[in-house]
Parts: structure tokens; sequence; C-alpha cells
């Protein structure tokens, strides 16, 4: 590959920590609320500019997150970290507010089918929910994030038109949302997906406030982020130990191990500002609380005897 190919990757790239939400909310039992909280103390040690810490779902839908108020009360906030919660509605916003939180995130997805299945409403139904959401983040001050799922594949529908993905950016962004995660929800995404739904999103939508949340339920994970770089694309979610799932896809895996995207940025010459080690360690304390290996292959590799 020629140097040329490297030429728009950027030299400092975000990592989103979304494993205490996006990760924990998929575990068959909940764990304890101070294991939690140490999890995401050795994250904020390690260094994240954002850690996604809770949701304010309703207990009865996210059994698994129904302590997040106590979560963020209890937790040893470094000033240099946003915390952020999703928040589907109203009540969940006062309860986020309530909780000092830094920053929001509301949640949606590119397939109608999908998002009825999930949030039990339209698309358009769910970005109506989310107005008076965003506005009383504006007058809290708090940045507002918009996930848009199945932005690559549906389990129902199969593929998602670039086109429709664009659709609902623009819709979220015309709300006030001010970054946009563009999820794999599925792990069904190549490089050349990625670079079809990109570009149509670089139509209408500012490289800064684009991000990438992939899976690797089918292993491409790292390929397409290699691919969203050669476009400038400079945020990425992932999840320490390659936590998460999803509840909609059978058999689909978790999220981007944290550990592989570092060990990948950082052997690019790319700044992060984060500790892969210390990564390691966080992800070592939930690997013991909850009696189960990182499907992190970086973690496989540097906790290996012998």
């Amino acid at each position: 590959m020629s140097a040329s190919a490297f030429d728009a990757i950027p030299q400092r790239v975000t990592v989103v920590e979304v494993g205490p939400r996006d990760g924990l909310q998929n575990e068959h039992g909940a764990l304890a609320t101070a294991d939690k909280i140490h999890f995401i103390n050795l994250l904020s040690a390690a260094g994240f500019a954002v850690i996604e810490a809770t949701s304010f779902v309703s207990p009865k839908a996210i059994p698994q997150l129904a302590d997040a108020s106590e979560v963020l009360a209890g937790i040893a906030r470094r000033p240099s970290t946003r915390y952020t919660a999703l928040v589907p509605n109203v009540r969940g916003m006062e309860r986020a507010l309530a909780a000092n939180i830094s920053e929001v995130a509301v949640f949606t997805g590119a397939s109608e089918s999908f998002v009825q299945h999930n949030i039990h409403t339209s698309i358009a139904g769910s970005l109506a929910n989310f107005q008076p959401v965003i506005t009383m983040a504006r007058s809290a001050g708090l940045r507002v994030r918009g996930y848009i799922s199945t932005a690559f594949g549906c389990p129902y529908e199969g593929t998602v038109a670039p086109a429709a993905v664009a659709r609902v950016a623009t819709q979220l962004l015309d709300l006030g949302v001010d970054e946009l995660s563009i999820g794999d929800t599925i792990g069904v995404a190549t490089p050349r997906a990625v670079v079809d739904v990109t570009r149509t999103l670089l139509a209408q939508v500012a490289i800064d406030r684009i991000a990438m949340h992939f899976h690797d339920t089918r292993g491409t994970a790292l390929a397409n982020v290699l691919a969203a770089l050669q476009l400038g694309i400079s945020t990425f979610d992932s999840a320490a130990g390659g936590l998460g799932g999803c509840p909609y896809a059978p058999g689909a895996s978790g999220n981007l191990a944290t550990e592989d995207l570092l060990y990948l940025l950082h052997g690019m010459g790319i700044v992060t500002g984060v500790s892969l080690e210390a990564v390691i360690e966080a992800s070592r304390f939930l690997a013991g609380v909850r009696g189960m290996t990182p499907a992190s292959r970086y973690y496989a590799a540097a906790t290996a005897s012998g």
C-alpha cells in the first residue's frame, strides 16, 4: 500500500468507551453496582475523553442498568472525561440531569423494522420522542449524541441503503444533535460498505460530526476502522474486552474491543491519549467479576502465560 493511501488519516483519534453501557446492558445477569463503579474508575484512569457510563432507559426494559443513578453518584469523575448516558425520553432525561450527567445520547435506527422491534415505534416516532429530550439537554448546556443503528444491515430487512442512513442523520442534526454515531449493529459491514455510507453522509454532514460504531461479529471491524480512517473519520466507539452484542440479532458478537482498536491506532502512530495497558487492567477486573474471558484478541495475547 502506498504512502498516499494514508494521507487522510487523522493524527489524533477519539475513542469513545461504551462498555459500561452498550456492553453491560447485554449481560444475562446484573453486575453489582460497586463492580460497575470500579470498572468505570479503571477506565477513567486509562485516560478516555468519553465514557458511556450507563443508560436511563426504564429499569423494566434494561434491568442490568437499573442502578444508573447510583453508578453515576459513586464514580470518581476525572475532570477531562465526559461521562455520558443513553436517554430515551423525558423521564429518563430528568433522571440523567439529577445524576449530573456530562452528555446524553439518543437512539434510533436506519431501518423501520429494527426500530419497531427495539423501541416499539417508527423512525419518525422515535425522532418526535427525542425533540423534548434534546430541548432539555440544550437548556442544560449538554452535548447530545445521536446513535443510528443498523446503518449497514438489519436483521429483519437485510441491506440498508446509504441514503436511508443519510436521511435519518440529517433529521437528527436538524433536531439539534451534535454528533452522529453510525452503527454496524449486527456486524455485517465491509470496507466497501463503510466507504459507500460515509461518502453518502459526507455529502450532507461535516466529517467532525461523524463517529463509527463497529461490531466484530464477522471479523471485519478493524478493516472497517481502517477504511473509515482513510476517509478522515476520527471518532470510534469500542468496548473494553469486546463487551456487548445485539439482543435483536441472534448470534451477533460484541462491540469492537477497545484493546484491539488501540493496538491498531497506536501501531499506526495515531494519538489517542488512552493507555492500552490500563484498559487491559479494566478488562482483567471485569473478567474476574464475570467469570468470562474477554473477546479481545489483543487481551488474549497480552495476558497469555509462558
